[in-house]
């Protein structure tokens, strides 16, 4: 019986061939995780970004809310101070009476 022909020897050559395909298989699975690797990182990038413009886009506008609620505050306390004015004016008048 010649060397290749023992079956330890036609075993271990079946073994290398599967180690083979096991390596070239392990190679496109790297390969493909570092590119999705790589594509979420620039998405991510992008993201944060977007975030950052959004953040600053609602910062401005609540500052714009804030002040106008101010602006309304202001505004609802001076028709106090003119309907206050007006009841004293109307008790007043019916005191006269």
């Amino acid at each position: 019986m010649s060397l290749e022909e023992r079956p330890e020897f036609q075993a271990l050559t079946e073994l290398e061939k599967v180690i083979g395909h096991v390596s070239e298989e392990l190679a496109s699975w790297r390969r493909r995780a570092h590119k999705a690797e790589a594509e979420e990182a620039k998405w991510s990038a992008h993201g944060n970004v977007d975030d950052r413009e959004r953040i600053t886009q609602l910062e401005a506008e609540n500052r714009d809310l804030r002040g106008r609620i101010a602006q309304a505050r202001d505004r609802v306390n001076e028709l106090l101070v003119r309907l206050r004015f007006l009841e004293e004016q109307a008790a007043l008048e019916v005191t006269r009476r």
